[in-house]
């Protein structure tokens, strides 16, 4: 167990990996955040006898999303980075990563959880891409819920910013289960499926499960990272809705387009 923004330690006669955001109730996936989950992650990714990973959250609420503060213009371009190369960590992890989730998931905290392996929520789950009610987007997202839920199901989260609840998002194919305890879930999930399995055939497995997809997430993550910086942020409309957030107004629109036909 260790001090700061997760607690970490090892279960299952040292075979599964907890993981678990410790700064409730919001849950920030904020730069110190993101720095411990990927210092976790990679002290234990040479651990030959590791079978599995789980991902849950202290509190009420699993996240409410990344930093507003660390989108702003003079730190965005570090934060996405950041942001980025954790989604990128864990899609190469070379065993599962089960993300164990209650309350709100939104933003960046459902960007990290849907790059794990499987989603399981708790009947009180809500989860959501907001960004665009700030008028920025979902970079992480706009890769990875194409993939996971198709091109209408994710166009419909990532552009209408609105939440869904954990049973349509088991319909929709954004989670894989719902259960009123969903790391005892995520456990028993393990237990019953990996447990018992030869840890080094299982990490060529995951390998070549994910080889195509992981390739294709690091290069479209490659692009809408530069549209995020070079187009969206040369716009005025995405710091007038960070800075109306974080002031709790109202924003006001120019809807310009300088810099975006660039």
């Amino acid at each position: 167990m260790t001090d700061g923004p997760i607690k970490t330690w090892l279960e299952r006669d040292e075979q599964v990996l907890r993981l678990q955001l410790a700064r409730p109730k919001a849950n920030i996936i904020d730069a110190r955040m993101i720095d411990a989950l990927s210092a976790a992650l990679d002290t234990h990714v040479n651990d030959q006898r590791l079978l599995a990973v789980v991902l849950d959250a202290e509190g009420p609420h699993f996240s409410f999303g990344a930093s507003v503060e660390e989108h702003l213009p003079d730190q965005c371009a570090a934060m996405l980075g950041k942001i980025n190369s954790l989604v990128m960590q864990m899609l190469e992890y070379p065993v599962p990563i089960v993300a164990a989730v209650q309350g709100q998931c939104l933003g960046g905290g459902l960007e990290v959880a849907c790059a794990a392996s499987l989603i399981i929520t708790a009947p009180d789950s809500q989860l959501g891409q907001p960004e665009i009610s700030l008028a920025v987007f979902a970079p992480a997202a706009s890769c990875l819920l194409p993939e996971r839920l198709g091109q209408a199901r994710a166009e419909m989260l990532l552009l209408s910013g609105k939440s869904v609840d954990a049973q349509r998002a088991k319909r929709i194919g954004l989670v894989d289960e719902v259960s009123e305890s969903p790391a005892d879930a995520a456990l028993t999930w393990i237990d019953e499926n990996i447990v018992g399995k030869s840890a080094s055939s299982l990490r060529i497995a995951v390998t070549a499960a994910r080889q195509d997809y992981i390739e294709r997430i690091r290069t479209r993550l490659a692009t809408v990272e530069t549209l995020y910086i070079e187009k969206l942020m040369r716009t005025k409309d995405p710091v007038e809705g960070l800075n109306a957030f974080l002031e709790k107004r109202k924003p006001i629109w120019e809807n310009d387009r300088e810099g975006a036909n660039q």
